[in-house]
């Protein structure tokens, strides 16, 4: 038995976290076997982590595994932001892969270092399709599962699919340019996908569904993706009610709003993950006569994976958060983008949350650490992750608070929330397996990994210019903060 010691613990009780001081937790295999007061026992193993918040693994289940596109797509005007986009002619006539299924591997596993060293243990992993010459593979959501297993990292995937896509046409409108048998034929690399993974019996790996966003979607895909997710008793996640056009480009297409669709054609349900949710007819954004959405949500069970640093850069806010917890919604959380550091993602969405409710107490961090553990877990059907208590599977994380820049201590929550970030992880088990220790990887050559992942950066940003209904050259597309002397 492993005996890991802190000065601050967040253990469970009453269905919820609370502080331990100067506490232990003690695992025996892949499991919690007690949480209390440092004692003696008859351990092969003590720890001591010190000045650290021990607390339950962290749960991202929108975690970006892409290489960084934020970097160069937040920041840009709508005539630009055009250019970020395939041409009808490109999705037409000559798209392509830009990376080899090695460097896709590769970019995944680099994705699944990095959300380890910012302590997250259990992830639905996202790539932009951008990059690719349609959508995943099974091939592709094959790598991804063995290299999380390599790794320890916990992961619920599966290809992502889509029947058509974001376009824009010559005269410079948005559109959708349709597949549909490319649609089919990614519903059934996933379907392939949910049938290799049961083969694995692994609690590390775990087939979802995870068709694209709404609006790329056909009638028929989104029925056989319920039909199939309500045969397999599998989550499904779909990105919609994320942005004014999304609902735009559905409303054209199908004669109702995203939420009606998710209804009727079945998929909204307990066992689907919603991210953003922030497009509600409630959304002051939104022009609409109802205000039935929040309640449609809450009866269907559907949970709503918020990401607040991400929508906060491509500029939306959830509103709000707090409007949300109180009418029952569920929430969980996820980064979306890069850093995948739900710690500095809670920051973000506390502060917005104020900023949207006037209030200083419009959302707390615990309210957002709770949706990143317990949240996370209850969207997935997991009571026994996302807490620290006896019997619950050995997830475990453990922040630093002694850096001199973190400064004074108060709270250790809001310290670290405040103060730190992720990066201030120090220790990671993951099913009692410690895949991070002092801040590392074992076996992990990062300079070498960041290497490759720059070079397959500069080619990835590159290879808008390709895609851009205008052809304008990368310097145009992504000009830089300030000019070169």
């Amino acid at each position: 038995m492993k005996c890991l010691r802190a000065e601050h613990v967040l253990g469970f009780r009453d269905g919820g976290h609370a502080f331990l001081r100067d506490g232990q937790v003690v695992v025996d295999g892949t499991r919690i076997v007690s949480v209390g007061q440092r004692a003696d026992g008859d351990f092969t193993e003590v720890i001591e982590l010190g000045d650290v918040l021990l607390m339950p693994g962290l749960i991202d289940l929108d975690a970006l595994t892409d290489i960084d596109h934020a970097l160069i797509d937040s920041f840009q005007p709508a005539s630009l932001g055009l250019g970020l986009q395939w041409s009808r002619e490109y999705a037409e006539s000559r798209r392509s892969a830009v990376f080899s299924a090695d460097e896709r591997a590769f970019i995944r596993e680099f994705g699944f270092v990095q959300l380890l060293l910012h302590g997250v243990t259990t992830a639905m992993p996202i790539a932009s399709e951008v990059h690719s010459d349609w959508a995943e593979t099974y091939a592709d959501a094959v790598a991804m599962a063995q290299a999380a297993q390599r790794l320890g990292l916990r992961v619920y995937l599966g290809p992502a699919y889509r029947a058509g896509v974001n376009v824009v046409d010559a005269d410079g409108t948005r559109s959708i340019y349709w597949q549909p048998e490319l649609g089919e034929a990614g519903l059934a690399d996933a379907t392939r996908f949910l049938d290799w993974a049961d083969q694995q019996d692994s609690d590390l790996i775990h087939g979802v569904l995870l068709p694209c966003r709404i609006e790329t979607l056909t009638e028929p895909l989104m029925r056989a993706t319920a039909k199939l997710a309500a045969e397999r008793n599998v989550v499904v996640r779909l990105h919609a009610l994320q942005g004014l056009l999304e609902r735009d480009f559905v409303l054209a297409e199908h004669g109702m709003p995203p939420l009606a669709l998710l209804a009727e054609t079945g998929l909204l349900g307990p066992n689907l993950l919603i991210p953003h949710g922030v497009y509600l007819d409630s959304n002051p954004l939104v022009d609409a006569s109802t205000d039935d959405d929040l309640a449609t949500i809450v009866d269907s069970g559907a949970a709503v994976i918020h990401c607040p640093l991400t929508s906060a850069r491509y500029g939306s806010a959830l509103d709000s958060f707090g409007r949300y917890q109180a009418a029952g919604v569920r929430l969980c959380l996820g980064t979306d983008s890069f850093p995948p550091d739900l710690i500095r993602g809670i920051d973000t969405g506390v502060n917005i949350a104020k900023v949207v409710g006037h209030r200083l107490d419009a959302a707390t961090y615990a309210d957002y650490l709770t949706a990143a553990t317990i949240g996370g877990a209850n969207a997935l059907g997991r009571p026994d992750l996302g807490r620290i208590e006896p019997g619950a599977t050995a997830d475990l994380v453990a922040f630093r608070l002694n850096d001199p820049r973190t400064g004074v201590h108060d709270d250790p929550l809001r310290t670290l929330c405040m103060n730190a970030s992720a990066r201030e992880t120090d220790f990671v088990m993951v099913a009692g397996r410690i895949v991070v220790r002092d801040s590392t990887i074992a076996g992990i050559d990062l300079p070498a990994m960041m290497t490759r992942a720059q070079s397959l950066f500069t080619r990835m940003r590159e290879a808008y210019s390709g895609r851009d209904y205008q052809s304008r050259p990368t310097a145009e597309l992504f000009p830089p903060s300030f000019p070169d002397l």
